[in-house]
């Protein structure tokens, strides 16, 4: 492995941290509303939720947009980058979901100085700063451009940190042994490659998803009477 690889993985690994301060582990994203109706119950249900949302979702809607943001801002479109960011905000159904993804964006904003030194304001004009602290894809996009990771790398590091929260929430949720996370993680790890193929084949124009079942779950979380993580 050469220097530059390593230091993009590492850059990647501490991306995909579960101690990076930007709040992913306060949200379920429909998980909780799901094991309180009983849909997901046990370690296969659990599997079967979270890998729907990552071959449904992740690989056909955020991915593709991560993917185009990411390209957007590696060639300096700062003007695509703004729209892609504000279509991709304009697809989150729930309020909970644009919740979760602006207080997300916003936290991974607030460390773009300490990824990008003094010259993260140059690396990115003000206007895009603006626009992706909207939405946690588009700024962990925008982050990995400007710090010019590879995109398969820095989609690997989007990919386990979503997987590593939905797995959290399913041990605490349902609730399961940290053996049963880990059986679904080494499950789940297994599609990774694959999903991030199809993202970077997937042309923007044919992105998208349409999870009924997840914002049903998403809106309903917003009234559950007794919750874990935040609406």
């Amino acid at each position: 492995m050469n220097p530059a690889s390593e230091a993009g993985w590492l850059d990647a690994m501490h991306l995909a941290s579960a101690s990076l301060p930007i709040g992913g582990f306060a949200y379920s994203q429909g998980l909780e509303q799901a094991c309180e109706t009983g849909l997901v119950r046990d370690v296969a249900s659990a599997q079967r939720w979270i890998d729907d949302y990552l071959v449904l979702v992740i690989a056909r809607q955020e991915l593709p947009w991560w993917n185009a943001i990411y390209e957007a801002a590696t060639a300096g479109n700062w003007d695509v980058v703004v729209t892609l960011t504000e279509s991709l905000r304009a697809l989150r159904e729930t309020a909970e979901l644009r919740l979760e993804s602006t207080q997300m964006a916003h936290a991974m904003v607030n460390l773009f100085d300490q990824w990008l030194g003094s010259g993260a304001r140059k690396s990115l004009p003000e206007k895009v700063i603006s626009s992706v602290a909207n939405d946690y894809t588009a700024a962990h996009a925008a982050l990995c451009a400007a710090k010019q990771l590879a995109a398969p790398i820095g989609m690997s590091a989007w990919v386990w940190s979503w997987l590593d929260n939905q797995v959290l929430a399913a041990v605490k949720l349902v609730p399961l042994g940290q053996r049963h996370g880990q059986q679904i993680m080494h499950a789940l790890k297994a599609r990774v490659p694959d999903v991030i193929d199809q993202a970077l084949h997937t042309p923007i124009h044919e992105a998208g998803s349409a999870a009924i079942g997840l914002v049903m779950a998403s809106a309903r979380h917003e009234t559950q009477y007794a919750r874990l993580f935040r609406s």
